[in-house]
């Protein structure tokens, strides 16, 4: 794709990174054949290769963006299906990523909107924050027929109807390896899921150390940035991921690492590409060193070597979370150590399909992100699972809440398989169940 830009735009290096990227384009439209939005909505603006003329337009006139751009980015969900597709390697997260920051500094969005995102940004990455807000969505839930903003009904409507206790093992701490010391690797708690579902953490924990692993929950670790960076809050976004790059530094140094483990694959995607959000930062070193030490859970399970197991009768449908599939390309790691620890593993049609939740976009266009969550709970169900499994907390609560089948996360499966208690999502399968084994209580001994 041609571009136009000055010499003096060039000199911003986020212009001369949209450039490289622009120019790699080359109008093929390969991207729009795997773009949820476009097959939802039919608008070319609403494909990948649309919103890039968009934001080319934007960037090349130096302009501030305008509400027809704002309102087709603001629909993009960062799936990153098109950069799967794209036979020329078009960076489109980095371009999105550009142009939605460009927005929060250029658009002065209406006000409702504002109060929204403002909310979400200040609240979600926050774990006691989101607990209190949970319960006040459980308490308003009744009254949602009554509010008229669709959004707003989205955000009660999706809360839990439970908001499990603190877990303890998230606070800063060694867990010590159980048997012979294998690796020193760090957990990446993350901040939802810590409000939302602790038995992932507690899972997560009790595996690794069971295979070799002295777990570190680092002091000074918070919310990686993700959210907020996808928002286009890049500078609330940089604050949140230099805390948790200065906290795993901190660790490093002083009893190294091996890894750091990230469970909630929309957080890893984020860390793997601080190299990137920090090259013109004091930090790049760090962010780099951080970024380099970044494995998914299944790839850490996968280095690590997960025992065979035998099998156990339970069939379980996976999920490729987009962040995992597209943006980590990571796609058989979670499926192999599945079937390796016993279970049958079926996968649904259009896997490569985004679910709808992508962060705060099921809060913030609950109609386009209905209807994938129904394609996605459609496709699953005809696969006739007993279980749903997933790497990702926002996939399984999107999902979870169109399905009555249990929706776990795939370390949840592995440490059930390899002697941990049966996970409570499971309850119904009753203690003569596949896997059954162990204490009911989710918690790691201190």
């Amino acid at each position: 794709m041609q571009t136009n830009f000055t010499p003096e735009q060039l000199q911003d290096p986020g212009i001369a990174r949209a450039n490289q990227i622009l120019r790699s384009c080359v109008h093929c439209g390969f991207c729009t054949a795997t773009c949820p939005t476009y097959q939802v909505l039919g608008d070319e603006l609403d494909s990948p290769r649309g919103r890039i003329y968009l934001i080319k337009d934007m960037l090349e006139a130096g302009r501030p963006a305008d509400e027809k751009t704002v309102k087709h980015l603001d629909r993009c969900l960062s799936c990153l299906a098109c950069m799967t597709t794209c036979p020329s390697g078009v960076h489109y997260m980095h371009l999105i990523d550009h142009a939605r920051a460009h927005v929060e500094k250029t658009y002065r969005r209406p006000l409702m909107d504002r109060l929204l995102r403002a909310v979400l940004a200040r609240v979600i990455p926050y774990p006691r924050r989101f607990r209190l807000a949970l319960l006040g969505a459980k308490i308003a839930r009744p009254f949602a027929w009554a509010i008229p903003d669709a959004r707003l009904k989205a955000m009660l409507v999706m809360a839990p109807t439970t908001i499990p206790p603190v877990s303890r093992n998230d606070d800063p701490q060694v867990f010590p390896a159980t048997g012979k010391k294998r690796m020193r690797v760090a957990l990446l708690t993350g901040c939802a899921q810590k409000a939302l579902n602790t038995d992932i953490n507690d899972a997560t924990i009790r595996l690794l150390r069971r295979l070799g692993c002295e777990v570190v929950v680092a002091k000074g670790q918070g919310c990686c940035g993700a959210l907020t960076h996808h928002m286009g809050k890049a500078d609330l976004a940089h604050a949140q991921a230099a805390a948790s790059i200065r906290a795993f530094m901190a660790e490093k140094r002083e009893g190294g690492l091996d890894a750091i483990v990230i469970n909630t694959s929309g957080c890893g995607t984020t860390v793997k590409d601080y190299g990137h959000m920090f090259r013109n930062d004091p930090l790049a070193e760090a962010a780099a060193t951080v970024a380099g030490l970044a494995k998914d859970i299944s790839e850490a399970l996968t280095q690590i070597g997960l025992p065979e197991g035998a099998p156990k009768g339970l069939r379980v449908a996976y999920h490729a979370a987009c962040s995992l599939q597209h943006g980590q390309q990571i796609k058989s790691a979670p499926k192999d150590l599945l079937k390796r620890a016993g279970f049958e593993v079926v996968e649904p049609a259009d896997s490569h399909l985004c679910c709808g939740s992508a962060g705060t976009y099921n809060l913030l266009q609950p109609e386009i992100s209905a209807d994938l969550k129904r394609r996605k709970v459609q496709t699953l169900e005809a696969k006739a699972p007993q279980v749903i499994a997933a790497g990702n907390i926002g996939c399984m609560m999107q999902i979870g809440s169109g399905t009555a089948i249990p929706v776990l996360h795939t370390v949840e499966l592995l440490d059930w398989a390899t002697g941990g208690p049966q996970p409570r999502a499971l309850s119904g399968l009753g203690e003569a169940g596949p896997c059954a084994t162990g204490p009911k209580s989710a918690k790691v001994p201190a």
